[in-house]
């Protein structure tokens, strides 16, 4: 699975210009599944996003986890995560899972991330043509990947 997690004021997805979902202060996390994906990559990815200390405390020092700060968090399937541009100019997206794979595991992810914050999670739809907006906070962005758990 690979994240790109970022910290955000406030973020929103429609499609067909309806709004879908939207948070305030929080995290718009952009998740691309991949079909070796398992349930170990979704509870490291789940615990590692909910303790990740990228919130400023009172300070101004980002020392807070999104849990701590009872940040919301919005999460939208991208497979586009997973283009290989090695060769040529057109991106491939083999490694990206089928819906099939894809769809049972992002549900899965997104329960997990619940379970984590202790509250519900905003999502996109998946596979749909969504429309993200955000207002990015810091900026902060952070990318992660549960392959390469650097």
């Amino acid at each position: 699975m690979r994240a790109i997690l970022q910290r955000v004021s406030q973020a929103s997805v429609r499609v067909g210009g309806e709004l879908v979902s939207e948070i305030g202060t929080g995290l718009l996390i952009l998740l691309g599944i991949e079909e070796a994906d398992t349930q170990e990559d979704i509870e490291w990815l789940g615990r590692k996003i909910a303790n990740l200390r990228i919130f400023n405390d009172s300070d101004g020092m980002m020392n807070k986890s999104i849990r701590e700060v009872e940040g919301d968090a919005l999460v939208v399937s991208q497979f586009t995560l997973h283009a290989a541009i090695k060769k040529g100019n057109r991106p491939s997206y083999i490694k990206a899972a089928k819906p099939t794979t894809a769809i049972p595991l992002y549900e899965a992810f997104v329960k997990q991330l619940e379970i984590n914050l202790g509250r519900s999670v905003g999502t996109g739809i998946f596979g749909a043509d969504m429309q993200v907006s955000l207002l990015n906070d810091g900026p902060v962005t952070i990318i992660i990947d549960t392959k390469n758990k650097e």
